[in-house]
């Protein structure tokens, strides 16, 4: 499998160090069982989001399912093309609250 972090990602964690044994895990798991997060709607469909310490959550994608569901008209990926199936894109790491907003 195939891991890519967005920047928008390790900028995040980055700045919020304080909960990167927390992310770290909560990667690990994701990429051991990438359905386990929350498949999302709306503007976000495509997306899943799993939560992590606190009222942090991680938004990813899975590109094989992404496609299958057709969400790769919606999601848009700038090398979506290039990019195998078997591949997990990490988007974004923030509060839950402000996640959303961006």
């Amino acid at each position: 499998m195939e891991i890519k972090f967005e920047t928008a990602f390790l900028k995040s964690l980055k700045k919020h160090s304080s909960i990167k044994k927390a992310v770290q895990k909560k990667v690990d798991m994701i990429i051991e069982h990438p359905l386990i997060g929350e498949p999302l709607k709306g503007k976000w469909q495509g997306l899943y989001s799993s939560p992590v310490k606190k009222n942090f959550i991680i938004i990813y994608l899975y590109c094989e399912v992404c496609r299958k569901k057709g969400d790769d008209l919606v999601v848009c990926c700038f090398d979506c093309k290039d990019t195998h199936d078997k591949t997990l894109k990490f988007v974004l790491l923030e509060p839950h609250d402000k996640a959303y907003w961006d």
